[in-house]
């Protein structure tokens, strides 16, 4: 694997991925926490769609099953799944309550994907970008990514608090499941993702792993 002859790869310098220490790639290990040094994550590019495929999958009875199911004294149980749940807090009346389940649950966890399949593809010379905009979309990607948990949170709340005993009960459906699995998988996914290769991408010489 070549590297361009200005790059502290080229000159055989690897960054810890855990502190963060430049070290000569020949010591092997990190002289400060002891980590194994690579110049970049192993299988990066592998990792991240294995990682990202498992999370779409997941997504889809995420939003087609139950999130919730709720029942009453003298009503039948009634589940909900994601979207189901946003029009109901918004027909009655808590729209930001929905606002925030909907950009929580739907449209960041969309928005990631795409980012995500994006910066495979342009890792692997697919796509022609620039990498200062891949490396901004990269970084917001993590950034927002741990929000898309926020629906689960929700769920999990209700169930603790309306618990009303034959008054009303709620319960976690089995797309809770699948959702907090496809966000786990999302952020392994950009977790696995080696950002430095959008730049080695400027070699004309390099392969991505």
């Amino acid at each position: 694997m070549n590297y361009p002859s200005h790059t502290a790869a080229a000159r055989g310098l690897a960054s810890c991925h855990l502190c963060g220490k430049v070290s000569p790639l020949e010591e092997e290990r990190c002289p400060r926490c002891d980590s194994a040094l690579h110049l970049r994550k192993p299988h990066s590019v592998s990792r991240t769609w294995s990682f990202l495929i498992a999370g779409i999958a997941f997504y889809f009875p995420a939003n087609l099953l139950p999130i919730m199911t709720v029942g009453g004294w003298g009503t039948p149980e009634q589940g909900d799944t994601i979207l189901s749940g946003v029009v109901t807090f918004w027909r009655s009346g808590s729209y930001p309550v929905a606002i925030v389940i909907f950009t929580a649950s739907v449209l960041i966890p969309i928005l990631k994907f795409a980012a995500l399949i994006w910066l495979c593809l342009a890792a692997q010379g697919r796509v022609n970008a620039s990498p200062i905009a891949l490396s901004r979309i990269y970084h917001i990607t993590e950034i927002v990514g741990r929000w898309s948990m926020v629906d689960v949170f929700v769920v999990a709340i209700l169930v603790c608090l309306v618990q009303l005993g034959a008054l009303m009960t709620i319960t976690a459906g089995p797309a809770a499941l699948s959702f907090a699995l496809s966000v786990i998988f999302t952020m392994f996914a950009a977790m696995s993702f080696d950002p430095r290769l959008l730049w080695d991408r400027q070699n004309p010489t390099h392969r991505p792993s």
